[in-house]
């Protein structure tokens, strides 16, 4: 791998992996199997998550995904107040090609205060951006997401700015996060009659423990060739380890809590089974969880603070479950209740 400014070599050199690449929905933008989550990275006294990496150790662990073959990247401007983009732009800027990965990140809706100050959608839309490409220190990003449904803006502003902030270059494609499969229908209804570019992607939250997700948004992505990139594939972790073991973000992150916490007992009949496909395997309860979730989408989000959670991800690119595995898995869910940004929508 060269610099393209300079001609030298970068310290990052892929090593031998198991990672397999899919283009990202109907587009030729080509991603691997493994979109590293970066809501870890940031300062931890910027933002809503006490337990996030510092810029050294967040370079490190971005470092070690580029070796291990990752080259898709999932960030916010809500991750840490923004440091979570300067950390994550920064890391790239020094150890990889701009134009050998890929850049996702998300804009929030309009607040209060901005629709009382009389900024419209559409400017909105693009000082969000900016203001993102500056933290990251890129010109463009790949995917920009709109982080959850915008509740007090018509979806026509929104899609306006999106497809000016395209044919301005400064955005390749499109995504949704945190909706409803009827409001990403709509919304691809009006974007393409007016000729716009339509969401690409979703990005919902869905993991062996919560399937809420199979109900209507999964039978029409497939049937319209929609990329699901599902943020919380481990369900924060609780699908990765034994019930006995815990963690920093185990203990600290109240947000899991709230989303995990009320079906804990429902939802550890079917860790437990984790667990023991697991053993049966020989492989660990990463592994399993997510080569569940990729016979499902094209890209799950995985978060990393430590270099073995990478590694477990990456082996389940290549793990392949039978059907009788799959459903031995599926067949004690029980249906949740929506929760987090998508309860207090509906």
């Amino acid at each position: 791998m060269k610099n393209s400014r300079c001609g030298e070599s970068l310290a990052i050199v892929i090593k031998e992996t198991l990672m397999k690449y899919t283009n990202l929905g109907n587009t030729n933008l080509k991603v691997s199997r493994i979109c590293l989550g970066c809501m870890g990275f940031g300062d931890p006294q910027a933002g809503m998550h006490s337990w996030t990496l510092d810029y050294e150790k967040s370079k490190e662990i971005i470092a070690y995904a580029l070796e291990s073959g990752i080259n898709f990247f999932d960030t916010a401007m809500s991750y840490q107040g923004g440091t979570s983009e300067i950390y994550v732009g920064r890391a790239l800027r020094e150890l990889a090609i701009r134009e050998d990965v890929v850049i996702a990140t998300k804009f929030v809706p309009r607040d209060e205060k901005s629709i009382a100050q009389g900024i419209s959608g559409q400017e909105h839309v693009r000082r969000c951006l900016d203001a993102s490409l500056k933290r990251l220190g890129v010109d463009y990003v790949d995917l920009y997401i709109l982080h959850m449904w915008d509740y007090h803006t018509p979806i026509e502003e929104i899609l306006d700015s999106l497809h000016l902030l395209i044919q301005e270059g400064k955005v390749r494609h499109i995504g949704i996060s945190n909706c409803s499969a009827w409001q990403i229908a709509k919304a691809n209804e009006i974007a393409k009659a007016r000729g716009y570019e339509q969401f690409i992607s979703v990005q919902g939250h869905y993991n062996l423990i919560f399937r809420e997700e199979e109900r209507e948004m999964a039978p029409y992505a497939l049937a319209h060739g929609i990329a699901m990139t599902p943020y919380s594939a481990l369900a924060s972790g609780r699908l990765a380890r034994r019930p006995d073991e815990t963690s920093n973000r185990f203990e600290q992150d109240k947000f899991a809590k709230g989303k995990y916490d009320a079906t804990a007992d429902v939802d550890l009949r079917i860790i437990t089974r984790v667990e023991e496909l697991a053993q049966k395997k020989g492989v660990s309860m990463t592994e399993i969880s997510l080569a569940w979730l990729l016979s499902k989408v094209s890209a799950p989000i995985v978060g990393a603070t430590k270099k073995h959670h990478i590694d477990g991800a990456v082996k389940a690119v290549e793990l392949e479950l039978s059907n009788g595995e799959i459903e031995y898995l599926e067949e004690l869910y029980q249906p949740h209740a929506l929760v987090g940004v998508m309860a207090q929508n509906n």
